[in-house]
């Protein structure tokens, strides 16, 4: 399945404020989002493998990709689409070996040596994180900020996908410092009406789209 990787949900049921992440994902896929990463780093690996099979049931028929943060084992389980492999995380060549050719890796990059030396490997898109300083993501390197994607854009061929932090006020800031696309996780989660937060942000996406000629 081919990725947009225009605008990424990135899932977090403690932002879900009661709902599930079911009709979290429903919602902002309706609303617009191009691909879902499903990442609960404190769920229990079989109830981990049930949700991604749900969703997995839910978003194939829509055409929307779903991969999975860190877990190639549950990613192979539910017949995703492929894995966002953090610093720490397996070889991005080992997970193509065992996801095939055509699964989506994505990788995270916290520094220019990160993301220089990740222009040589096997991976379909960069997760730059953290753009800005954000609680769902604690464990990270200093924030890269507006400038630092500005910097880093030339540096590498591969689609930048831009999180933390993101939201209304700052997306299309960072789609004009060189982000290909957006990972958002309070943003939509924690959204009182997911969809029109989706949405909203896909409109930004479409714009720049728009004003680059039909690309990012």
């Amino acid at each position: 399945m081919k990725a947009d990787f225009g605008l990424m949900l990135v899932t977090d049921r403690g932002l879900a404020r009661g709902r599930t992440l079911d009709d979290i994902v429903g919602s902002a896929v309706r609303g617009g989002v191009t691909i879902v990463q499903l990442r609960e780093k404190e769920m229990a690996t079989r109830e981990f493998v049930a949700l991604g099979r749900r969703l997995a049931e839910l978003l194939r028929p829509r055409r929307i990709p779903m991969i999975v943060n860190d877990r190639v084992d549950v990613a192979i389980a539910v017949l995703a689409d492929g894995v966002h492999l953090g610093t720490s995380d397996m070889a991005p060549a080992d997970a193509r070996s065992l996801l095939g050719p055509k699964a989506i890796i994505g990788l995270t990059v916290e520094t220019v040596d990160q993301a220089t030396a990740a222009d040589l490997l096997d991976v379909d898109y960069l997760g730059v994180s953290p753009v800005f300083a954000t609680p769902t993501k604690v464990d990270t390197s200093a924030p890269w900020g507006i400038e630092g994607l500005w910097r880093l854009r030339p540096l590498t061929r591969k689609p930048l996908v831009a999180i933390g932090g993101i939201g209304l006020a700052n997306a299309a800031r960072v789609l004009e410092a060189g982000a290909d696309g957006l990972a958002v996780v309070s943003a939509i989660c924690a959204a009182a009406d997911p969809e029109a937060a989706a949405r909203e942000l896909r409109a930004i996406v479409d714009g720049r789209r728009q004003a680059r000629g039909g690309r990012l």
